[in-house]
């Protein structure tokens, strides 16, 4: 039987300004594990900015969100304007500032927030072609913004769901491992880090929604 093909869209590397590293590698694993097998694309643009990651401030350099997230694909990777919905069975989004930043301006602009034209026609290929979206941590905001009239979660930050519930979408409370499903978009979403968690509950988030996703394929 030939092997489900999820494409993974990564936002950069490091969570304070690109793709969160854990939910990214252990998406990967959790694929492969239940037998599918993935590809990785970013879109070919400049980060928002620079975080060191050990002080928390922003540094004075630019970098590219492609090449910097080809750090996690390990150089396997394509420029999402290339992406092409008929050659994949799932589309799935880690978290990560990244997502809020780079993918889109959730993390600036809440409810008003633009999203990156590719990451949009990505989303919107799939929902035409009636295959599953997955979305981690903060991605579902974004899977929000531009589906408007879908079941989504984030967790439980107040804050964000509010955002999320005024860009027209419902907001479902969740607790580590959870997955929401919306049946109309195929569409799944996991908190993982917007809950106050471990590498292990991001393995189980991961697992879970990807399990979630192959039952749907």
């Amino acid at each position: 039987m030939e092997k489900k093909k999820f494409a993974i869209v990564l936002a950069g590397s490091g969570v304070f300004d690109g793709a969160e590293i854990h939910e990214a590698t252990l998406t990967m694993l959790a694929i492969m594990r239940q037998g599918a097998e993935y590809s990785c694309f970013a879109p070919d643009i400049p980060q928002h900015h620079v975080i060191n990651h050990i002080t928390g401030e922003e540094m004075n350099e630019t970098r590219n969100v492609l090449v910097e997230s080809a750090r996690i694909a390990r150089g396997e990777i394509s420029p999402l304007s290339e992406f092409d919905g008929k050659e994949f069975d799932a589309l799935i989004f880690p978290g990560g500032f990244g997502a809020a930043k780079n993918l889109s301006t959730v993390a600036f602009d809440g409810a008003g927030a633009s999203v990156n034209a590719d990451v949009e026609n990505a989303v919107n290929q799939m929902v035409e072609l009636k295959k599953p979206i997955g979305a981690l941590c903060i991605s579902p905001a974004f899977i929000a913004k531009i589906l408007k009239d879908v079941n989504v979660t984030i967790g439980q930050d107040k804050g964000t769901a509010e955002a999320i519930e005024a860009m027209g979408a419902t907001h479902v409370l969740t607790d580590h491992g959870d997955v929401v499903f919306d049946e109309n978009m195929l569409v799944f979403t996991t908190p993982c880090y917007m809950l106050d968690a471990n590498i292990l509950d991001i393995d189980d988030g991961a697992n879970n929604i990807v399990k979630a996703m192959l039952e749907k394929m």
